[in-house]
């Protein structure tokens, strides 16, 4: 490489990944909280009464309001923690994917019914 071309190559700014994975991880934790709370709101009569923020739609208001918080508290941190950053994103992909598999497999009444 002469001198020129490193000279180049090191004035090019290296690329960030952080606030993609952050994007991509929050979905799976807000994906996975849905699943969670919407199955103990199923289960739990305790849950489910302090979940239910609009009555004519009962426990679901609670649910994916409170999800969406915590999916948007979660993009929030760890936006803020890896916005300049490069994170191992197959780690990361890995991690969201299997928490959305989680919240699907949780979902599926067959398998929510045995919870």
């Amino acid at each position: 490489m002469s001198t020129s071309q490193h000279a180049a190559s090191s004035n090019t700014p290296t690329r960030t990944n952080g606030s993609g994975a952050a994007a991509i991880l929050s979905a799976g934790i807000g994906a996975f909280a849905l699943a969670v709370l919407a199955i103990a709101a199923d289960k739990s009569a305790h849950i489910a009464g302090s979940l239910i923020f609009y009555k004519p739609t009962g426990p679901l208001s609670g649910v994916t309001t409170t999800a969406i918080v915590i999916w948007l508290f979660t993009s929030g941190i760890l936006e803020w923690r890896w916005r300049n950053k490069t994170v191992p994103a197959g780690l990361i992909n890995a991690a969201a994917l299997v928490l959305l598999g989680l919240s699907f497999f949780l979902t599926f009444p067959p398998i929510a019914d045995l919870l």
